[in-house]
């Protein structure tokens, strides 16, 4: 790690927050400074320059006008392309997922995105609102992951990236899968706040950020993370 000190940044609270998504940041700094981690959480709103040399950036969810102000806005300032070409963790909800793909559409018309994920989305038959799960990539050893969702696209995956999850409940990109990951860079539809609900996503994310495995994080008390777990579990079991 570049510094002694993890800088966080969550990027157009402004334009993107929607959903609860300004959780991730807490949950972030919060299981950083459990494990005694020092955290800078950093708010840049859409006026300002996206930093450069942060070590972790997140992107909540919006509305369609927003979605494309901040599109366009991250296209000219260009330094989240830079990090996410740098290696540097991006985890990007919904909307912010969205937009990180090769077109988007929103009021009714197709978007270009930043290009960061070989994917595009477009509108849906319906909308999907309601719970969301599903096994994730054995390689990122997350197991289930839970979230809700609401949303009107779908997205369609390329050849370079890899399905976050296999969709047990809910319909994520297409009812088949949900989110995308490619590198260090996360996509998802799952609000919650989603790392509220997957401490391990959560942990992934520090790790790729300190440049070490997650085994060699500290333990830290997740009594409370496992409880929402299984209540949202089990409530998709009683739904059945």
């Amino acid at each position: 790690m570049a510094t002694s000190t993890l800088r966080l940044v969550w990027l157009y609270p402004d334009l993107l927050s929607t959903y609860g998504d300004r959780g991730n940041l807490l949950v972030l700094a919060h299981r950083a400074r459990a494990r005694g981690i020092d955290v800078e959480p950093m708010q840049v709103r859409s006026d300002q320059h996206v930093p450069h040399g942060a070590d972790l950036y997140l992107l909540g969810g919006g509305e369609d006008g927003p979605q494309a102000v901040a599109a366009e806005r991250l296209l000219d300032d260009g330094a989240l392309t830079k990090a996410a070409n740098a290696g540097k963790p991006i985890l990007a909800i919904c909307a912010g997922y969205q937009l990180l793909g090769e077109s988007f559409y929103a009021n009714g018309r197709c978007y270009p995105g930043l290009g960061i994920l070989d994917l595009r989305s477009d509108r849906g038959p319906s909308r999907a609102v309601g719970e969301i799960a599903g096994e994730t990539a054995p390689m990122l050893g997350l197991g289930s992951i839970t979230g809700f969702e609401n949303h009107g696209g779908r997205t369609h995956l390329g050849e370079a990236v890899q399905p976050l999850a296999q969709v047990s409940a809910g319909i994520g990109n297409d009812g088949v899968t949900e989110g995308a990951w490619a590198g260090h860079v996360i996509g998802t539809y799952m609000h919650g706040p989603a790392l509220a609900r997957n401490p391990r996503l959560a942990d992934l994310l520090l790790a790729w950020a300190m440049g070490i495995n997650p085994n060699q994080l500290a333990p830290i008390d997740d009594t409370w993370p496992e409880a929402l777990r299984n209540e949202r579990f089990g409530a998709l079991s009683n739904a059945e």
